[in-house]
């Protein structure tokens, strides 16, 4: 597989790291994420934990995006309260990432090592969830 090397949006990691500083509190609510749209736009959002499973920050910001009419994302990022920086998204994120956005990118590492890589470099050899759909008649 050949990796991509995309610059590493820093003011989306800043964005999310605002969010976790200032709006991650308490058990809930440990992860942000930010993601920019295509339009530029820089749409931000917490998890919202319980224990039935609640979703990931990447996942609320999907819908905070839509809410927004920002259909189309570019670069995602999650990062955790506690000054723990970037953390790579979960399976079911990357999958779920995956089949909303096949070409986004994704901001992963730790400190200097940063990079952005391509959902599909995250999620190799994945079942796409479009590819397995019945075409309307």
């Amino acid at each position: 597989m050949t990796t991509h090397h995309h610059p590493v949006d820093h003011e989306l990691i800043e964005a999310a790291a605002h969010i976790a500083r200032t709006r991650c509190r308490g058990d809930n609510h440990t992860m942000a994420a930010a993601a920019r749209a295509r339009d530029g736009r820089i749409v931000t959002a917490v998890n919202a934990y319980h224990f039935t499973g609640g979703p990931c920050a990447e996942l609320v910001v999907i819908g905070t995006a839509a809410a927004q009419g920002a259909y189309d994302l570019d670069t995602i990022v999650a990062v955790g309260d506690r000054e723990r920086g970037v953390v790579p998204p979960c399976g079911r994120c990357r999958q779920v990432l995956l089949d909303y956005f096949p070409t986004l990118k994704v901001i992963v590492g730790k400190g200097d090592d940063l990079r952005a890589a391509l959902i599909t470099e995250l999620l190799p050899e994945t079942y796409v969830w479009a590819d397995h759909q019945l075409d309307a008649e």
